[in-house]
């Protein structure tokens, strides 16, 4: 699979720079971390990777293609995905069904061929029901299949959202605050998740303030404080540096 890589990317709107100068990489098969107080960039960083916003400067690397200039559903073809700060579902729909809509980008039945409801729908739509199946198990969902996803608990509906993004097979994952809100169990449960995605060659970067959770996880993790990146390196280093001290934990904190 691919690596992602940022190269010294900046984005301002009219005279203030939300991120300035951001370079970064995340490798296939790992966890990179991005942490940072509220305000720092965090969430400007996504929406440059996934094209909802557009770049100042700077350049955007998928492998070996530039991906800065293109939409968000190019973006989802390319192989990127994300999950959200805010959780988006059809509440109405079960969790199996959201988890379908994220295998749209593999379906190939023609639109005349579901109109006419041939054979090759059926099994494609079979195959896939198979396979969102097994990725409910693999998040041990598999007992909620047949609920409504929006009467399901805070923690419950995260992992739907990031079930429907990992249905679209992507070479790159996005996780922006995936624990927020869970407790520790349940965030070290999704860690051990995250942790088999990565083992199968994906690329994950983790947008959390969560620090233990990232640390836990991240080989590498990145700071960023007002658009800047303050350090970049292994955990335990980044987490002693003074700057990520005062910027990120407080003055005085470990």
């Amino acid at each position: 699979m691919p690596s992602l890589r940022l190269e010294n990317v900046s984005k301002r709107f009219g005279g203030l720079t939300a991120v300035g100068d951001v370079s970064l990489t995340v490798p296939e098969g790992t966890i990179t971390g991005l942490i940072g107080p509220n305000g720092a960039g965090k969430s400007t960083v996504v929406n440059l990777i996934t094209g909802m916003l557009k770049l100042t400067e700077g350049r955007i690397v998928l492998g070996d293609e530039d991906i800065g200039e293109i939409g968000p559903e190019e973006v989802v073809r390319k192989g990127i995905a994300r999950t959200f700060q805010n959780i988006r579902l059809l509440p109405e729909a079960t969790v199996l069904e959201n988890v379908l809509i994220g295998f749209h980008r593999h379906e190939t039945a023609s639109i005349l061929a579901g109109l006419l409801n041939l054979p090759s729908v059926w099994r494609e739509g079979k195959a896939l029901r198979k396979q969102a199946e097994a990725l409910l198990e693999r998040f041990r969902m598999s007992d909620y299949a047949d609920l409504p996803a929006g009467g399901l608990a805070y923690g419950h509906q995260r992992r739907v959202e990031m079930m429907r993004a990992v249905a679209s097979g992507p070479d790159v994952l996005l996780l922006d605050e995936p624990v927020a809100g869970m407790n520790d169990v349940e965030a070290d449960e999704l860690g051990v998740i995250f942790k088999d995605l990565a083992a199968s060659g994906m690329g994950l970067l983790l947008i959390e303030h969560n620090v233990r959770f990232v640390t836990k996880l991240c080989p590498v993790v990145h700071v960023l404080n007002t658009g800047r990146m303050i350090a970049s390196g292994p955990a335990e280093e980044v987490m002693r540096d003074p700057a990520v001290i005062t910027a990120y934990l407080g003055k005085g904190q470990a």
